[in-house]
């Protein structure tokens, strides 16, 4: 059984749990079916708790346990113990009325992961963003909400932050297309502020900021942003998040991850070195 990693989040450990029920299941050779009538439930919550989308009541965990055949206590005690951690609200649990569910899961895994790469086109990586300018983005977005709502959003976006800051935090690593950089979001006085925050962030050394230059003309990723999210228990798969207007996919099939993780090593194979974005940012600085 997989013991609880440091730091890992309720939503990573919910993934890790399911993955081991299903994993028992299997093994048992019994359908998902099968496994929903012992639990008084149906297949599709059998499949819910086993890709981790559904918090586990500790009767059902140990019902499933009995079937599977998990007999030794301090097995099933080690179960028991991820159901009760994987149940646990993440420290977002108080922002839910501000974030979309669809957004939860992405926050959770965020603060679950040892690594994110990231390419972004349009904005700043929230990450990095300064407050002025996360407030810029908020509000130019979110029309009709009140100004409380938009000084909660700023807040989460920089309590997210703090997961780059942490001892055992995710090495963190982004391609920033030039258009972003250019974009004046918030004016002038916020752009230059936040243009020098990235080159502080780059003394970091859990932080590397690339750029894809315009000079470069197309590329691999004009399909959009998307981030790729890696973590350091190897029974959890690296997720590929693509946000859209008002829905996510996450994809952890293997094709599919390995298609991102290509044109993320071409996107860093041809944008520009650290020393190269320090000199491009100081650029688009002395510009604006």
């Amino acid at each position: 059984m997989t013991q609880i990693q440091p730091g890992s989040g309720p939503t990573a450990l919910r993934i890790l749990l399911g993955s081991q029920l299903r994993r028992l299941r299997e093994e048992k050779g019994l359908t998902r079916e099968e496994a929903g009538r012992r639990i008084r439930g149906s297949e599709s919550k059998i499949s819910r708790m086993e890709l981790g989308r559904v918090s586990f009541k500790p009767r059902d965990v140990a019902d499933l346990l009995t079937l599977y055949g998990v007999e030794d206590e301090e097995q099933r005690a080690a179960v028991m113990e991820l159901a009760e951690k994987a149940n646990e609200p993440g420290w977002w649990h108080r922002f839910n009325d501000l974030l979309p569910s669809w957004f939860q899961a992405y926050v959770g895994l965020e603060e679950a992961a040892s690594r994110i790469r990231t390419y972004e086109v349009q904005f700043i990586p929230g990450l990095l963003q300064t407050k002025e300018y996360a407030r810029a983005v908020i509000t130019a977005g979110a029309a009709g909400i009140t100004p409380e709502e938009i000084e909660r959003r700023v807040e989460l976006r920089l309590q997210r932050q703090q997961v780059l800051d942490r001892p055992n935090g995710p090495f963190f690593w982004a391609v920033i297309d030039e258009a972003a950089l250019r974009r004046p979001i918030g004016g002038t006085d916020v752009m230059r502020a936040q243009l020098g925050h990235l080159i502080d962030l780059m003394r970091q050394p859990n932080i590397t900021i690339q750029v894809m230059p315009f000079s470069f003309g197309g590329h691999s990723a004009e399909g959009g942003a998307f981030s790729i999210l890696r973590f350091a228990d190897p029974d959890l798969p690296d997720i590929v998040y693509v946000e859209q207007l008002a829905s996510a996919l996450y994809l952890d099939k293997r094709e599919d991850v390995d298609r991102y993780s290509e044109v993320m090593e071409r996107l860093c194979a041809v944008s520009t070195t650290p020393d190269e974005t320090v000199a491009l940012l100081e650029k688009i600085m002395r510009e604006i």
